[in-house]
Parts: C-alpha cells; structure tokens; sequence
C-alpha cells in the first residue's frame, strides 16, 4: 500500500492516525500542498479529486477518503477495532463521527479557507476555482465555539465519544480540535471534560503523529 500524506493538513492526519492505531506498516508519500503538487498530472491518476489524504492499494484501487480508507484497514486489521464492535457501539461512532465533521471540521475549514491569503480563490478543496466568503468565517468560528460546548458535555457523561472505547469519532474531533488553533478557535477553560478528553488522546500512540 502507499499512502499519500500532507503532515501540516488536518484530513490527512485522520487516516495517519488510524494507521498509528493500528500499527500498519505502509509506505507513505508526502504531498506538499503549499507549492500545489495535489494538481500535478502524477497525484492525479491517483485522486483526480487533487485531495489528501489518498491510500492506494495492493490491488491498484485508490481510496480517496477518510470514510473508505478506515473502512478498508479496519477490514484488513480489525484489532484495535476503530469502528466500534457492537451494533450501539458502531451507530455511536458513525453518529459522531458525523458530527465531528459537519460541526467541527467544517467550521475550522469554513474560517482557514475564507480568509487565508494563501487560498484565495480556494475555498472549497479541488482544481476549479471557488472565491472567498468572508461572513462564511464569522458563522465558522461561532460554529466552532459551539460544537466545543457539544463535546464537553458528551465527554462529561463518558470517557470517550461512542462509549468506553477509543474509536475514529474521537480521531475525528480530536483533529479538529487540534486544527481549530491554527485559526484561533480555542476551547474555553471551563471545558474541563473536553481538556482531560484531549490529553488522554495526545497519550495514546496516535497522539502526536
């Protein structure tokens, strides 16, 4: 397997760590954002997308998100299981996970993608052009504040997101809680559940990857 990384981007540090989890030994490709090698005609027969993170396979099949790449390993190595095992347990991960997506990442990208200098005229991933929304920041970055208060009261009421298991819901949120600095979306102090959340997370072999 090779798979195409991005070690300063958020979504392709979601698959990084389920592969940390899991301990998978895969050769890894780093794709500079920065200088556009996600538009080159080489990253394109991979992803025609020009996204990361990518997992191409033993088989030649490219899997081009975060939902098919953990679905993919967590079939070929289902130990430690990321996706829950019982029916509860897998219905909670997919809930958050969704969640943490929708409230959570989307927020941070809505405020980085509409106002950074770096991505005007890219606000939305992909090759085509897509001009900035400057009010897309601000509803982003309440957004942002809001789903932090979400976290902390699921995390006051149980140590992790699904449940008593570590699970890609809280790989998810964690990434984007991590992320959210970058644009100066930080937790309050007074989420303590979300704070001792977060540290448990940074321990674990994933955390710093």
């Amino acid at each position: 397997m090779k798979f195409y990384d991005c070690a300063t981007a958020p979504s392709p540090r979601r698959a990084r760590m389920v592969i940390a989890e899991k301990r998978i030994d895969v050769e890894t490709i780093e794709i500079d954002l920065r200088s556009g090698q996600q538009f080159s005609e080489d990253f394109r027969t991979v992803n025609p997308g020009c996204t990361v993170p990518a997992l191409l396979t033993d088989d030649g099949e490219s899997l081009c998100e975060n939902a098919s790449i953990v679905r993919y390993l967590e079939a070929l190595y289902p130990d430690p299981p990321l996706l829950g095992t019982s029916p509860i347990e897998q219905a909670r991960v997919a809930e958050w996970v969704w969640r943490a997506e929708f409230d959570g990442l989307i927020s941070v990208m809505e405020v980085l993608r509409n106002t950074s200098k770096a991505m005007k005229d890219r606000a939305l991933p992909g090759p085509d052009p897509v001009p900035q929304i400057p009010e897309l920041a601000e509803r982003g970055m309440m957004r942002g504040q809001r789903f932090f208060k979400t976290l902390d009261t699921r995390l006051s009421d149980t140590p992790w997101l699904a449940g008593d298991a570590f699970s890609f819901a809280d790989i998810t949120a964690f990434v984007f809680v991590e992320f959210a600095a970058w644009v100066k979306m930080i937790p309050g102090d007074e989420l303590e559940a979300l704070a001792k959340w977060r540290d448990a997370c940074k321990a674990r072999p994933s955390g710093q990857v």
